[in-house]
């Protein structure tokens, strides 16, 4: 068993050093051979996209067999549109524009110096995630295109699907001319490459994990490289007593059932006092014809007809995630209380307000403390592609260095770059 694990450090510590020689070299990458080289990559996606499904097929039916949940079998299941979308999204990508050389602020001192403070890579990112293969391309070609070399770590339920996608991106990387090792995958499943490349702070500048919260605890758990992260998403909507009810009909109906196991879908619904008559009997039934378990509190419970399950809200569903067609159900008496009640039980992922009241809707995008709020609109736009970013390569709900979906400009820091014509300093 040690000299196992100390195969396995040994490994990840030559993944590293590989990938830190790499990034040196690519971190000054022309835009266009970064583009070029994520168009090919899209092409062979396109290109194999039979023998991508086909490995994808023997993952999904190893993970049925191993009783993996329902929700986690969805997130892992690639077929010929799913591949589509992913070359689509590495398309995507390459047109964006690049941030890295971007000058952030330029002055001059009064000793002359030019002071330019400028976009950099970060260096070498690890992705460590679980289920989903579309992880691969999306992390992977964000890397590549913000400069960075990246380490790879999947799941073990996807570990043919990943190979694959990886193979595909390595040779269409090689063929275009980007360094060796810029983009590796860790192909173990053992667990003790998380633990290895999670100390790696020698070559790795952050680690991103996505996935479950019992995931992200584990990889910042003894983690020495610095660990941008959420750690579960507790999505709140709050119609506001001003709501057009059927906006929120449609914003609660989209937020719970559209895609229920991901971690922008609403958790809790808050109803004020004032719209809860004449809002959660309706919405109740649609949200029963889909198949929702209601936990409601005891003013909500009111207004619920028969129809679906009801059970009543207990303190820990507040603040639970539940990943399936569960909502929990509250009735507040204002505005401060929706607000007090979100900040209290949420994870500061992304909440909504629905309201025709611009001064309720301000105060709440203010004072709401997420990573992503809203006015009218779904939670389930808190999505990289959906912002416009081509993809994402996480979700953070951290105060540094990047909130909200990270994409481009988050895979980078800056540097100062200072010019003068002589200066020393007496």
């Amino acid at each position: 068993m040690l000299a196992r694990m100390n195969e396995i450090v040994a490994m990840i510590e030559e993944m590293g050093r590989k990938a830190r020689a790499a990034s040196l070299k690519f971190a000054s990458a022309p835009s266009e051979a970064k583009r070029s080289a994520l168009r090919a990559m899209a092409d062979a996606f396109d290109k194999a996209s039979e023998r991508l499904v086909a490995e994808n097929a023997k993952d999904v039916a190893q993970a049925k067999k191993e009783g993996l949940a329902p929700a986690m079998v969805e997130r892992l299941t690639l077929d010929a549109k799913r591949v589509a979308a992913m070359a689509k999204g590495v398309r995507e990508v390459a047109a964006l524009p690049d941030p890295v050389g971007e000058v952030l602020r330029e002055w001059t001192r009064p000793n002359g110096l030019r002071i330019r403070k400028v976009r950099v890579p970060l260096g070498v990112v690890g992705i460590i995630y679980e289920s989903r293969p579309n992880v691969t391309a999306d992390a992977g070609s964000l890397c590549l295109m913000s400069g960075n070399a990246a380490i790879l770590r999947g799941g073990r339920e996807a570990l043919r699907s990943n190979a694959a996608l990886a193979d595909l991106m390595e040779e269409a990387g090689r063929n275009a001319g980007l360094p060796d090792d810029c983009l590796q995958l860790v192909r173990t499943p053992d667990r003790e490459a998380v633990r290895a490349l999670a100390r790696l702070d020698r070559y790795i500048a952050c680690i991103v994990p996505r996935g479950g919260e019992g995931l992200i605890r584990a990889v910042v758990e003894g983690a020495t490289v610095p660990v941008v992260k959420h750690y579960k998403g507790v999505c709140h909507v709050f119609v506001d007593r001003a709501a057009d009810l059927a906006m929120a009909r449609r914003i609660a109906l989209n937020a719970k059932c559209q895609r229920p196991a991901v971690c922008n879908a609403m958790e809790t619904l808050l109803v004020h006092r004032d719209a809860a008559a004449k809002f959660l009997p309706d919405v109740a039934k649609e949200l029963f014809a889909r198949g929702v378990e209601l936990h409601a509190d005891t003013r909500a419970k009111a207004f619920v007809r028969a129809g679906g399950t009801v059970r009543d809200a207990l303190e820990e569903d507040w603040s639970t995630e539940y990943n399936a067609l569960v909502l929990n159900v509250k009735v507040v008496d204002s505005l401060d209380e929706a607000i007090a009640h979100i900040n209290r039980y949420g994870s500061a992922h992304s909440d909504s307000i629905v309201t025709a009241d611009a001064a309720a809707a301000e105060r709440f995008l203010k004072e709401v403390d997420s990573a992503t709020v809203y006015h009218n609109a779904s939670t389930r736009f808190t999505d990289g592609g959906e912002f416009g970013m081509g993809a994402e390569i996480g979700i953070s709900t951290d105060r540094l260095h990047a909130r909200g979906p990270m994409a481009l400009e988050e895979l980078t820091t800056y540097k100062y770059a200072i010019l003068g014509n002589g200066q020393v300093r007496e």
